[in-house]
């Protein structure tokens, strides 16, 4: 990412690379983020990479501690609570209204089974990816970019509370063939029924996630 804009207009795609980086499971929650390592990485400024920490801490991402830092954030209880509620809301409403040939049924498919793949080799954290881009496509059957805009942001709030687990196979190894089971309820034509899956699903992950919260 070269430095060829101000840094008013490169802030907001960097801040957008760094949610990338939380969603993808690379920085994990409470990790100190080393300016000089970032700014090398992307190339760009300090004040850049600045102005993108500001955005992100704006956003509950990231947190800074006068004389130590920024760090990333640690989600509380009550935040991943207010996740699962956003979560249910919109992508069972997304499965739900969706119809078997959306292109976005492509990309589910090609995240199961590279999650699949991933979890014969005990990738879990590879896993816990493609279990995030499989949700992203449930959240792009509604069509709607605001909708997908918005779900970036949860995304990276809730990779951070899958963070929270200290053995990540206990979270994504039961959810990979229930990625499965939603799939295939979607493509036989039948999304009230994988957006029912979906909702079991939901109830199931939020409690494990809270689970592992109270053994912090």
């Amino acid at each position: 990412m070269a430095e060829t804009e101000t840094t008013a207009a490169l802030a907001p795609r960097l801040a957008e690379a760094i949610r990338d980086r939380l969603i993808s499971g690379e920085l994990k929650p409470g990790q100190r983020l080393s300016e000089a390592a970032l700014s090398a990485d992307f190339a760009v400024s300090r004040n850049s990479l600045r102005e993108a920490f500001r955005l992100l801490t704006k956003d509950g991402l990231l947190q800074h501690e006068p004389n130590r830092g920024v760090f990333v954030a640690t989600p509380s209880m009550a935040s991943i609570i207010d996740i699962y509620r956003v979560r249910r809301l919109v992508e069972c409403q997304a499965l739900s209204n969706a119809y078997p040939n959306h292109p976005a049924v492509a990309r589910m498919r090609a995240a199961v089974e590279t999650a699949r793949a991933a979890s014969k080799l005990n990738d879990w954290t590879a896993v816990g990816s493609e279990n995030m881009k499989f949700h992203a496509a449930i959240v792009d059957l509604a069509d709607s970019e605001r909708l997908t805009g918005f779900y970036a942001q949860i995304a990276a709030e809730l990779r951070l509370s899958f963070g929270l687990l200290k053995e990540p196979e206990l979270l994504h190894a039961p959810y990979v063939e229930m990625n499965a089971a939603i799939l295939e309820k979607l493509v036989a034509g039948d999304p009230k029924g994988a957006a029912a899956a979906l909702e079991a699903y939901l109830l199931q992950s939020e409690r494990t996630v809270l689970a592992a919260f109270s053994r912090i």
